[in-house]
């Protein structure tokens, strides 16, 4: 079979090899792709955001599934463009992908569906984020209602920065403070059936011990040997498949990859968001460790026929992510900065250095290309080992400004 990524990130690299490396897959092609990924497709220039020029390309590359990797597409509705040209495609419809392109519609879907939230408020202007803000007390919670690329949070005890967030945003949701360790749990969806992967942790603010603004994540790791040895089943049971089955109901099938960012609180799970995509950097451990074949899963979820798909097996050990991000990140980002030292990896087995914010120059030189640049990747026997094997890849690499956490996994043991 054919296959088609659409994007240019990290995830679509993780994506794009696992691909490669699935038996049943003869030809992996991505759109517009990006250095590292070119090792593992053929890369096709195609605005991303254009759901009539995405269905264009897959028909004329001839392609048996097309996989929409980022949450704009999705919501832009690249996915029903797809799927309206009769090819199988991984990625929920414009509807369904308002659990990520609006709080507040994933939290009414949370209402209908019982699913444990923190309570929240959608506020309009400046008295009511203020009323809420008041209502709910420090720490305070305020979020972008749509897309903002995972920087769209604020959480500070600092109310005039809270109201500030508010300001800059159009609509916000503004919600009781959650505690308690996160955790990212994936689900494979066709529309009635959610097949839950294994937790993972992503670290989402810039500095060590977790200070500092918001980024899109700067490290994962899976699995989690701490979490209660319940959790996916308790997940499962009370989050994912009622939402799955709430969406149905509403007569927009979610059909993709639902991810539920948790917090284990000390009253129990509560769900801080819903993405409506792999989620980056969590992919890249993930499927680091997934043992099965990658393209029978994504089909079985275009075709509704998840339930007569093997339950997911998983490699023994661990792997983490390291995020090496460029000068300025998140407030803003640097490009054109030479990168060395990734060959050096290229014959490391238990490391991959996954792309997402590089770019080749006129001198064909790798260079950075956006906030996040890099994702190191390593398996290993532990959370230890692979921890350690990942920051042995972020020492073989430099480029000026390079900023990453050295704490990534640290407490994973």
């Amino acid at each position: 079979m054919k296959a088609l990524v659409i994007g240019t990130g990290g995830r679509e690299h993780a994506l794009s090899l696992a691909l490669s490396r699935d038996p049943a897959v003869d030809e992996v092609h991505a759109a517009p792709g990006n250095p590292g990924i070119a090792a593992v497709a053929t890369l096709h220039a195609v605005d991303p955001m254009s759901g009539e020029s995405v269905a264009s390309l897959a028909r004329e590359l001839g392609v048996d599934l097309v996989v929409v990797g980022p949450e704009a597409p999705l919501v832009a509705g690249v996915a029903d463009a797809v799927r309206a040209a009769g090819i199988a495609c991984f990625g929920p419809s414009r509807e369904a992908a308002q659990l990520e392109g609006s709080k507040a519609f994933a939290k009414d879907v949370m209402t209908a569906a019982g699913v444990p939230t923190a309570e929240a408020r959608l506020c309009r202007t400046p008295d009511e984020a203020a009323a809420a803000l008041d209502a709910f007390g420090p720490p305070y919670v305020v979020k972008d209602d749509g897309l903002a690329a995972g920087k769209g949070v604020v959480v500070t005890t600092d109310r005039d920065e809270a109201l500030a967030h508010a300001a800059a945003c159009d609509r916000v949701v503004i919600e009781e403070y959650l505690d308690g360790p996160e955790v990212s749990l994936f689900a494979l969806c066709d529309g009635t059936t959610a097949v839950p992967m294994q937790p993972a942790q992503d670290f989402k603010r810039i500095h060590d011990s977790d200070e500092g603004p918001n980024t899109g994540g700067m490290g994962a790791y899976t699995p989690l040997p701490w979490a209660p040895a319940d959790l996916v089943d308790e997940v499962t049971r009370t989050v994912l498949q009622p939402t799955v089955d709430e969406m149905a109901r509403r007569g927009t099938p979610f059909r993709g990859l639902l991810y539920a960012g948790l917090a284990l609180t000390s009253r129990g799970v509560r769900v801080v968001e819903f993405n409506a995509r792999f989620g980056d950097p969590e992919t890249q451990p993930l499927l680091a460790l997934l043992d099965a074949p990658l393209s029978p899963l994504l089909l079985a979820c275009a075709a509704g026929s998840l339930a007569d798909v093997p339950a997911l097996e998983w490699k023994p050990g661990a792997a983490v992510a390291v995020v090496m991000a460029s000068r300025g990140y998140p407030e803003s980002s640097s490009s054109g900065d030479v990168i060395v030292g990734t060959e050096t990896l290229d014959v490391e087995s238990d490391v991959e250095v996954l792309h997402a914010g590089t770019a080749r120059d006129a001198s064909g030189r790798l260079v950075t290309a956006g906030g996040r640049v890099l994702a190191v990747t390593a398996v290993g026997t532990s959370v230890a080992d692979a921890r350690a094997k990942a920051y042995e890849g972020v020492a073989s690499i430099s480029f000026p400004g390079a900023q990453w956490r050295t704490d990534i996994a640290a407490l994973g043991g």
